[in-house]
């Protein structure tokens, strides 16, 4: 069994971790349904945040009765101590529990720290002398706030993108990670869903010994994937290269992650999957893609007001306006016959 340990916490589990976000999708009996059976098939660490409308009830139902048995991360959009107190209350009623494993900033836009005035890293300080939160960690998508964040010394863990595409300087924050024993808990190993070899992206992750992969799961079939690879974890081989290399060619350089964090737009597009359309038509294959739907979505390309804004919040410095008439021109072709994609 391939493990991982997290870092200073100690908190040391198998390199598949579950990813709640998507379970936010489906009803209350699959979700808990999948969240069992990743348990029951060796599955012990589990990521969700306040911010996903109900995914903490449902870890928080799958789990009762057995809480100790399983590591519980959950996260935190509060901007001031009082609203981080309320939210930790909530996360820890709808968790059915009395204490959270890793309690993370989400995504925060700047590096809280004692006496910066926010009073935030103060409540953390206080939930964990209360017991209610055992590691304090931080998530972001700015490689600027990460550094920072690292070398504060005041964090844990850091939960960061990273995948075979990511950039040297993402990189560099993985080792930098390691070297001041921090944890690594990677988020979008499958590039937000471009990655389609799940086995490649967990064999890359295994090249570094601190990364733990946390899976957005929300399919049995995907789940079904995961856990095999707890007693049968892939290995770098020339064949998954062959897949990188060709994956980094494909995709390398200005492609939109889906993160959403330039939502919502003023003229109302989808931007974090009307910007990468292209690819996903490619990628994952489907006619829902090119249905009355998704039509409509991709039409309002057309209403963009060139605010910019999708432009000043992407932490990956996109340009995003670009991109949109791009990927719009690309489908319109699609559409018509044009271009055939496989």
């Amino acid at each position: 069994m391939d493990q991982v340990t997290l870092g200073s916490t100690g908190i040391t589990v198998n390199r598949n971790g579950f990813g709640a976000l998507p379970i936010q999708r489906i009803c209350q009996e699959d979700a808990v349904y999948l969240l069992k059976k990743a348990y029951a098939g060796g599955i012990r660490f589990f990521d969700t945040a306040r911010a996903y409308t109900d995914s903490e009830e449902k870890v928080g139902e799958a789990f009762d009765g057995i809480r100790q048995n399983v590591y519980i991360a959950t996260k935190t959009a509060a901007k001031n101590k009082d609203d981080l107190k309320r939210d930790l209350e909530l996360s820890l009623r709808l968790l059915r529990t009395d204490y959270i494993d890793i309690y993370q900033f989400h995504n925060i836009e700047f590096c809280p720290k004692p006496g910066d005035g926010s009073g935030l890293y103060e409540a953390m300080l206080e939930a964990k002398a209360q017991g209610k939160i055992r590691h304090i960690g931080i998530t972001n998508h700015r490689l600027q706030v990460a550094r920072e964040a690292i070398e504060s010394g005041l964090y844990e863990t850091l939960q960061f993108p990273f995948s075979y595409l990511s950039s040297e300087k993402d990189i560099e924050l993985v080792t930098l990670c390691e070297k001041n024993n921090m944890g690594f808990i990677a988020m979008k190993s499958l590039a937000g869903g471009l990655i389609n070899k799940s086995s490649a992206a967990y064999a890359y992750a295994a090249g570094f010994d601190h990364v733990l992969p946390i899976w957005g799961v929300q399919k049995e079939n995907e789940l079904d994937e995961f856990i095999s690879y707890v007693t049968n974890p892939p290995v770098m081989t020339e064949a998954i290269k062959s897949i990188m290399d060709a994956d980094k060619e494909e995709l390398g350089g200005d492609f939109c992650r889906g993160c959403g964090y330039c939502m919502p737009c003023p003229a109302g597009i989808e931007i974090n999957n009307c910007a990468r359309i292209s690819l996903m038509l490619r990628r994952a294959p489907s006619n829902f893609w090119l249905s009355k739907e998704w039509q409509t979505k991709m039409k309002k390309i057309d209403d963009c007001m060139h605010c910019n804004k999708c432009m000043e919040k992407c932490p990956y410095g996109l340009q995003t306006p670009q991109l949109l008439v791009r990927n719009y021109e690309d489908y319109k072709d699609v559409l018509a016959g044009k271009v055939i994609v496989q």
